[in-house]
């Protein structure tokens, strides 16, 4: 089957599922551009997602075309699993100066969802544009210091992690 077909048949729930879709398909040439090609289609979002980072944290990289490409229409994602497994990839997703308002607007909504480990990842990628983006740092570090008055535990944790680096 092709990957599309795949994602369509996962049940959007087993992660045991959907890594055999990654393990079908992630060593093909083209498994990026085809996965990124379907990120923003809602049917596929969150198994698109789910694939690139996986793919991602096994040491894949993007070409910056890809990555702007992504940066550029993260506001079109529609689900919290599809805005988290995005999130979560910005560490492997370096941040060109001219991406940096389409990322920092989807950051700046993210960090009012209703869901806290959307949030929690939000402040994670303030922290990230922050740090190869020093005009960001101000308001990153402002940031943190309200979550750590208000936030749920949860996202105060991903703030303590990162705190822990350094920062």
């Amino acid at each position: 089957m092709c990957i599309e077909q795949d994602i369509a048949a996962w049940d959007g729930k087993s992660s045991a599922d959907i890594k055999v879709v990654y393990d079908a398909h992630h060593s093909a040439a083209d498994f990026a551009d085809k996965v990124i090609a379907l990120l923003f289609t809602p049917a596929y979002e969150k198994g698109a997602t789910w694939l690139l980072k996986a793919w991602l944290e096994a040491g894949n990289r993007l070409e910056q075309f890809q990555i702007a490409e992504i940066y550029r229409s993260l506001n079109q994602l529609q689900q919290w699993e599809g805005k988290l497994h995005l999130l979560q990839s910005i560490s492997f997703m370096p941040i060109a100066a001219t991406e940096c308002k389409y990322l920092y607007d989807f950051l700046r909504h993210t960090l009012t969802d209703q869901n806290k480990f959307v949030r929690a990842w939000s402040y994670n990628g303030f922290f990230e544009l922050s740090r190869q983006h020093s005009e960001y740092l101000n308001e990153t570090k402002q940031f943190f210091q309200m979550v750590m008055r208000d936030e749920a535990p949860s996202v105060k944790a991903r703030i303590r992690n990162i705190m822990k680096t350094g920062f």
